[in-house]
């Protein structure tokens, strides 16, 4: 169920199966809530002109054009709802081009609903804190332009020197399942989450450990050895 202060998200994409998981996975995502599902370019521009979309989920390979000329005819409309792109496209100009135009994210294909939900919340955190820190005659400092900006390249939840062999990306996916989870979860239960093996993600998980980032827990039961648990330290 949608509320009031939830995001509003469109999702353009015109391959029908990649569009329904992306709405389904807006749905699943506290505080964003969907606006709609547009298959091209034109039915988005359709959609985005009738209002209510605060976000775009933005293929950019689209049946009727490039998303990122989307993108410049939103702008050129007055459209200034952000965007954050879903593609495989992975071409360095692309991701440049992109930048210039204000793509605020950029999640490439294919993903599991862990890091699309990392990159939701980014983008959630980025929109409360520029809402916070204003001032009362709607301006930023430096400071605050800075702390907002960060959000979308957050290093609290992966601390910045990762051991060797560990990724940042897996790393994120791993924290957005645990937090995700709202209780305290194995190895082997993130592992069918993220699509990692249950070592992989041990490790990832006594990183975190280490870090003071989740506590570690025993769980007895059944005839088995007990297993190791892991709780987000923030739940």
């Amino acid at each position: 169920m949608s509320g009031a202060g939830d995001v509003a998200v469109l999702v353009v994409e015109d391959e029908e199966l990649a569009a329904a998981a992306h709405a389904a996975y807006v749905g699943r995502t506290p505080g964003f809530a969907l606006a709609g599902v547009a298959r091209s370019a034109r039915d988005a521009l359709v959609r985005l002109r009738q209002g209510g979309v605060d976000l775009v989920l933005l293929d950019l390979n689209l049946p009727d054009g490039h998303g990122l000329d989307l993108v410049g005819r939103m702008r050129a409309e007055g459209l200034w709802c952000d965007v954050i792109a879903v593609t495989a496209a992975r071409d360095v100009e692309v991701v440049r081009r992109a930048v210039s135009q204000g793509v605020v994210l950029y999640l490439l294909k294919p993903f599991a609903y862990a890091t699309f939900r990392t990159k939701l919340e980014q983008y959630a955190d980025y929109r409360s804190r520029m809402a916070a820190e204003a001032t009362g005659a709607g301006q930023l400092g430096q400071e605050e332009v800075d702390r907002a900006l960060g959000t979308l390249r957050p290093g609290s939840d992966s601390p910045g020197s990762l051991p060797k062999g560990m990724s940042a990306d897996t790393l994120r996916e791993v924290v957005a399942a645990l937090r995700a989870a709202g209780t305290a979860r194995s190895a082997s239960e993130l592992g069918e989450v993220t699509g990692a093996s249950r070592v992989t993600v041990r490790r990832y998980l006594e990183h975190l450990a280490a870090e003071g980032l989740v506590r570690r827990g025993t769980r007895y039961g059944g005839s088995g050895r007990p297993e190791v648990e892991y709780r987000w330290s923030g739940a």
